[in-house]
């Protein structure tokens, strides 16, 4: 009885030095309790032990202490065909017989069941690593005033974020934020972007193309295929579509019929040629998406109020086509003062349209400064003759130096005095 006693009481210090590192902790611990310390695999041979040592009485308890000194030093001489417990554990073999009446007193004050340690408690201070593993996810706003409060749970943002789009831009517009949510990317983008490579746009360009024009996510791809085809059969380049959709996102969500009588009015208005009428849409494409509306009016002003005749028109069309889209005050303002104050005629002026873009306070400045130096010349026929194009567009040093014949300091003191 004693050899079996003796066995026994070995296959039970097997569990005992599996559960060491477990006495070891749950002693040493201060602020930790028994439910952080145990995991579940550990629990699970703790019970097991404390089950057997309570089915044993006195007795066996007793022979258990000595069969474990027994287990200890017989395995020293004992050959590697013994009993496989044998074994065991450098740490099982060491322990102490004080050792092991201690862990068996602290198992027998644990409860039996791991579930009834009280909880943690919510107020309970935690260390900063423990706060950091903490991962907490947030729900879901059901609504927001910004798409960053969506990010996080959208795949699709996520993305078009990477392609660099600027959803600040985009949710400032009345429905797009939520348009965008309910789109699969893989579904829903991913083709649209294939489109617009093959169209000829690179990488850096799809973010800001979708920034300006979202729309295009919702646009039938069969019919944007259609439009690209529109435009190569009116001769234009696969170069100029690209530069063309670029310049212009909303074009795409034009139909031919709509891009056909918008580049039909600019070739009748102007009388330009099919040749001519590509060149002014290749460079300046945002007057065929564009209201019409100011076209017309400025077309109105350039040949009725301003006088200009028709090739003069036509002309100052193609070589700064976006003074049919500016401002009509601006415009009579810089005429008025150029033609009627500074005395250029109509044909020089249609010579150097970009004055008009030019700012009218600057022509002010300088004519008048040409003036008190006795420099405003502008007849071409006459010495020290002054273009319309240097007086509006070199910068003040050379202003100063090659028409003025004077300093930059000059043309600062004399603005002082105006």
């Amino acid at each position: 009885m004693a050899a079996a006693l003796g066995r026994t009481g070995r296959s039970l210090l097997l569990c005992l030095g599996n559960g060491v590192s477990f006495s070891n902790a749950l002693r040493d611990s201060t602020t930790m309790t028994a439910r952080a310390v145990l995991n579940r695999k550990e629990a699970s041979g703790v019970r097991h032990f404390v089950a057997c040592f309570h089915s044993m009485n006195t007795t066996q308890r007793t022979a258990l202490h000595s069969g474990k000194r027994t287990a200890r030093y017989s395995t020293e001489h004992e050959n590697t065909n013994g009993h496989p417990d044998c074994n065991l554990p450098s740490e099982s073999r060491n322990l102490q017989p004080e050792n092991t009446v201690t862990l068996i007193k602290e198992l027998e004050a644990l409860p039996e069941d791991l579930d009834d340690f009280p909880p943690l408690s919510p107020l309970e201070e935690i260390s900063e690593t423990e706060a950091a593993q903490i991962e907490v996810h947030l729900p879901i706003p059901p609504e927001s005033f910004s798409l960053q409060d969506y990010v996080d749970h959208s795949e699709t943002l996520k993305k078009l974020v990477l392609l660099g789009v600027d959803l600040s831009k985009i949710e400032k517009r009345p429905k797009v934020g939520n348009f965008l949510l309910r789109l699969d990317f893989d579904k829903d983008v991913s083709k649209i972007l294939l489109f617009l490579k093959d169209v000829g746009l690179e990488d850096k360009e799809l973010g800001p193309f979708i920034t300006k024009n979202p729309f295009i996510l919702s646009e039938d791809l069969e019919n944007l295929h259609k439009r690209v085809a529109y435009l190569r059969t009116k001769k234009f380049s696969k170069e100029s579509v690209a530069r063309i959709i670029s310049g212009a996102p909303y074009l795409l969500n034009f139909s031919v019929e709509r891009l056909d009588n918008r580049l039909g009015f600019f070739q009748k208005h102007l009388a330009l040629s099919a040749e001519k009428t590509r060149d002014l849409i290749t460079r300046f494409p945002r007057m065929v998406t564009g209201s019409l509306e100011p076209v017309r009016e400025n077309l109105k002003v350039f040949e009725i109020e301003l006088g200009f005749r028709r090739n003069e028109i036509q002309y100052i069309a193609i070589n700064v086509p976006k003074i049919l889209t500016g401002h009509k005050g601006r415009l009579t303002a810089t005429f008025d003062y150029v033609h009627n104050k500074m005395g250029i005629p109509h044909h020089m002026i249609a010579k150097f349209p970009q004055v008009f873009n030019t700012k009218l306070l600057r022509l002010k400045e300088r004519h008048q400064f040409l003036a008190f130096l006795g420099r405003a010349i502008y007849d071409p026929t006459q010495p020290n003759y002054v273009s319309l194009e240097k007086l509006a567009s070199l910068p003040d040093d050379c202003f100063c130096e090659q028409i003025a014949k004077t300093s930059v300091e000059d043309l600062e003191h004399f603005l002082k005095t105006l």
